[in-house]
């Protein structure tokens, strides 16, 4: 739900952080717009990847992440004049999606790890 909100609502969600993000950035200058942003989108799709595994083979995810964020930047481009779709952010998207993916092969080998070494204690 929150992506959705996100990803069509009908100004950027973030504009309102512009001048926060400014003032950041004299102070920071690695800290720029573009970064957060990009930051933010991959931060939005870890979800995906932590959550998708559950529900499909996970040989499926990142082609499902990839087909959900080039619907999403095709429908900002198409239906949304205040937001600017990117390449990035597909990129981003499909990253995040990735990061959620192995954060979720990692616990499941940590999982199955403990089960094993828990075995071979009793």
């Amino acid at each position: 739900m929150a992506l959705a909100l996100t990803a069509f609502w009908p100004a950027p969600v973030d504009a309102g952080l512009a001048p926060l993000i400014a003032e950041v950035t004299r102070h920071l200058p690695v800290v720029t717009h573009a970064r957060v942003e990009f930051t933010r989108n991959i931060v939005l799709f870890v979800p995906i990847g932590l959550l998708l595994p559950r529900m499909m083979p996970r040989g499926l995810v990142l082609p499902v992440a990839l087909v959900a964020t080039v619907a999403v930047e095709s429908t900002q481009a198409l239906l949304l004049d205040a937001r600017v779709p990117s390449v990035l952010g597909i990129v981003a998207n499909v990253t995040g999606a990735r990061v959620g993916l192995l954060a979720f092969e990692a616990s499941r080998a940590w999982r199955s790890s403990r089960r094993g070494s828990e075995s071979l204690a009793t």
